[in-house]
């Protein structure tokens, strides 16, 4: 399944970074990119459970002939993870649910060598995001 342009971007220019330092500026800085979520989306439903720092994930749904569409925001009180935030949504955001439901982000994240130095605290965060966002759209 081919993945959507802008993450395909982001793991382009990440593999450029031969520093894990420099890749995790990088992934701050597509962080602070992101919009701030609005006040009505900051809400309890939102929250992601499983993640020491503070995440919500907003999703909007859309129809189309190939199901849902997902539309998603996000928003974490921490730097790093919000730019993994950011990432999952340039992976995530935008596509039908069923293809959503079919991506195995780890997989991916694991082949990037994005978590490779995470500590255990933000991998596991990200699996709660992913998995979140996965059970959503399996929902859908």
């Amino acid at each position: 399944m081919t993945q959507p342009q802008k993450f395909q971007e982001i793991a382009e220019n990440l593999s450029f970074l031969d520093d894990w330092e420099d890749q995790f500026e990088y992934i701050i800085e597509l962080g602070k990119a992101l919009p701030k979520l609005s006040d009505a989306q900051r809400v309890p439903e939102n929250k992601v459970s499983g993640c020491v720092a503070q995440v919500w994930l907003a999703v909007e749904q859309t129809p189309s002939d190939a199901g849902p569409v997902f539309h998603i925001k996000g928003e974490s009180d921490a730097m790093i993870v919000q730019g993994l935030v950011a990432v999952l949504l340039a992976l995530y955001s935008d596509r039908p649910a069923s293809e959503i439901a079919a991506t195995d982000a780890m997989a991916i994240f694991d082949e990037m060598g994005l978590r490779e130095h995470l500590t255990t605290q933000r991998s596991n965060g990200l699996i709660s995001m992913v998995n979140r966002i996965r059970a959503q759209a399996q929902a859908a």
